[in-house]
């Protein structure tokens, strides 16, 4: 019976979505959006067939891959986001994103960095933002858990983790991962350590 509830969900939102598969198989970031696909379904455990399948399964259940992917297609989005709607606690105010990007929960989460590279986590009631008028630079292969403040002209580098409630004024070295405010080193290269950055 559960079975049978759940295809029955997806059977009805895959006719919801279809404007969207249809922008989604005519973008031009395609390639990034499948990245996308895969990385979620493998953090969540749900491999699917296909990326047209995982497509819908992300935004039938996933508020937070709706708008990843309505940032992806970019203005055109303002046409179909009302039949599967945004989470509207969630800000994404950052055009070049890597492919990869996962947001845990979202809730209470604005992203506002000049660039994010690949295969980026970024946890709920996270603010990446302006101080003046700069932003942060994110690399590839970041996290920034829970709560955490990456503010102004800094750059966190390849493999970091911001700790929760971190606030990151200064720039982050690679494979590095901080804590505290302001924040400070507790790791770095596999060494534990506490020293300012």
């Amino acid at each position: 019976m559960k079975t049978i509830l759940k295809n029955g969900i997806l059977l009805l939102s895959f006719l919801r979505l279809f404007p969207h598969l249809i922008i989604f198989n005519l973008s031009s970031k395609k390639s990034i959006i499948c990245a996308d696909i895969v990385r979620w379904q493998r953090i969540y455990k749900k491999a699917s067939g296909n990326s047209q399948s995982g497509f819908i399964k992300l935004m039938t259940y996933y508020p937070e891959f709706r708008n990843l992917f309505y940032n992806r297609i970019g203005p055109i989005s303002a046409l179909i986001n009302f039949l599967c709607p945004k989470m509207n606690t969630l800000f994404i105010h950052t055009k070049d994103i890597g492919p990869g990007l996962f947001i845990q929960h979202g809730f209470a989460t604005i992203i506002t960095a000049k660039s994010i590279g690949e295969n980026c986590w970024i946890n709920q009631q996270v603010t990446i933002g302006f101080n003046g008028s700069v932003s942060p630079v994110i690399k590839n292969n970041v996290t920034i858990r829970a709560g955490a403040k990456v503010i102004g002209d800094v750059t966190i580098e390849n493999n970091s983790i911001v700790g929760a409630n971190a606030v990151v004024v200064k720039n982050v070295p690679p494979y590095t991962t901080v804590v505290g405010v302001p924040a400070y080193i507790v790791k770095q290269d596999g060494v534990k350590m506490k020293a300012s950055l």
